[in-house]
């Protein structure tokens, strides 16, 4: 009788070891070690050996391409971050901290497609159905062809899939799945990996699409083991403030489309809703006139946003100044704190320094360091800067400003909701072309705070 081996997983890196450890060596980890009971092999005699020639290599000009109908789900920033829709036989992951809106999200995209996909299979091992049923009350979601599977068991699943024929399989979430073929108690290891190679088996046979749901750890990455991203064709990410009302829906990884494209809700108590216009949300309670406030504008992968950034300074009563952000890179202050020290002089080494992205706006691009700076400095001297003026740059250690792309699109975005004066780095000065706007080109931050308070 062949003997039953065990090996011990961790959940957080992947990696094996043969025995139990209490740190993992790896990742340094205390207690994320877990067992897994590897199945026997079976027998050779009972082992099939299907040996098969391989397939010739075809010239790339030879081969034809292939057009697939895309299913459009009709919310527009999902159709969009998905590149125009869902295409047939795609296993889609979705991931986000824990009550971000995942699973109002799928549940909304399950009513939306059950016209155009026919039935819609949602199966659901962490709710039961009647909390799917207040959901989608809530929702205002009514549609026939919508169906509940309360099951935790994913072979079971797949076969109620297979034989209602459905057009989009929901699985909420792959963490609370487990099948027969593998060992381990469901969200371990082995029954992840298992079930997403399964789920992505059966998408490609079938054409059916797929839609996952993942846990993320506490570091905010996606829980399970590095492999369930490879397998996957479309990773999704909806990131989100709970405070706030803003979510975004990023794709970090799609094989049908771009990865630049991003999506903007709101959460209501209806669900998530379009924001056509967020731009115009984020300054409509703007501190205008007030010292210590500008606007970036800023771009969110292929679309532009403009946030207003908030900057208070106050006289320090510690030995050592604080420096508090909400919004941006807390080291991306304190490089742009000791530029504006070393290169414009300013003393802020006496500062309490703190910064605030206005609306739950996150800033994690370059381009906002010029209206961080200017921010601090209005503040500090207490001038303001004129509430018409856009500002985007980034600046480098030497104190330069260094160029930003889609320039153009920018400037357009913050002309739409009323701004009529823009301070851009000089090297951006040919993407402008011929404009109407009233532009200052700026090399470094002396010319940029002078043009900004209007200083000679």
């Amino acid at each position: 009788m062949a003997k039953i081996k065990s090996r011990y997983v961790c959940t957080e890196c992947g990696s094996v070891s043969a025995k139990w450890l209490g740190c993992c060596p790896q990742c340094g980890q205390w207690n994320t070690l877990h067992e897994e009971i590897e199945a026997p092999p079976a027998p050779v005699a009972a082992r099939s050996v299907v040996r098969r020639a391989g397939k010739s290599p075809a010239a790339l000009k030879d081969i034809k391409s292939e057009e697939t109908a895309r299913l459009v789900t009709g919310i527009g920033e999902l159709d969009a971050v998905l590149g125009g829709g869902i295409v047939p036989g795609a296993l889609i992951l979705l991931s986000g901290d824990p009550g971000i809106g995942k699973s109002t999200l799928v549940l909304q995209l399950a009513s939306a497609v059950c016209g155009a996909a026919g039935t819609v299979l949602y199966a659901t091992g962490e709710e039961s159905a009647g909390q799917i049923k207040l959901r989608a009350r809530r929702l205002g979601i009514d549609a026939p062809e919508l169906l509940i599977q309360a099951d935790t068991y994913l072979d079971a699943v797949l076969k109620t899939a297979e034989n209602e024929k459905a057009g989009l399989l929901i699985v909420d979430s792959i963490q609370t799945m487990y099948t027969s073929d593998c060992d381990g108690a469901p969200g371990s290891q082995g029954q992840i990996r298992e079930g997403t190679n399964k789920l992505m088996n059966f998408a490609k046979s079938t054409g059916m699409p797929v839609v996952v749901i993942g846990h993320v750890t506490k570091d905010g990455a996606i829980a399970g083991p590095r492999l369930m991203e490879h397998l996957v064709d479309v990773v999704l990410y909806l990131e989100g403030e709970r405070q706030y009302q803003f979510r975004i829906l990023r794709s970090m990884k799609n094989r049908f489309g771009s990865t630049n494209e991003a999506g903007i809700f709101t959460m209501s108590e209806t669900g998530l809703k379009e924001l056509l216009n967020p731009s115009a949300l984020l300054l409509a309670e703007r501190s205008a006139g007030e010292a210590g406030s500008a606007v970036a504008a800023v771009m969110d992968g292929l679309r532009p946003l403009l946030g207003e950034v908030q900057a208070l300074t106050s006289r320090s009563v510690f030995a050592v100044p604080r420096r508090t952000v909400v919004g941006m890179d807390y080291n991306r202050l304190i490089l742009l704190l000791a530029v504006l020290e070393k290169r414009v002089g300013l003393n802020l080494s006496t500062q309490d320094v703190y910064i605030n992205i206005a609306g739950g706006l996150k800033l994690n691009e370059p381009a906002a360091d010029l209206p961080v700076a200017l921010a601090i400095v209005s503040s500090l001297r207490d001038v303001v800067v004129d509430k018409n003026t856009a500002l985007m740059g980034e600046i480098g250690l030497t104190g330069d400003i260094r160029r930003v792309p889609h320039v153009r699109r920018r400037v357009q975005e913050a002309a739409k909701l009323g701004f009529t004066r823009f301070i851009l780095p000089r090297g951006n000065k040919d993407d402008m072309g011929r404009h109407t706007y009233d532009v200052v080109y700026v090399k470094n931050l002396g010319e940029a705070l002078r043009a900004a308070f209007k200083e000679e």
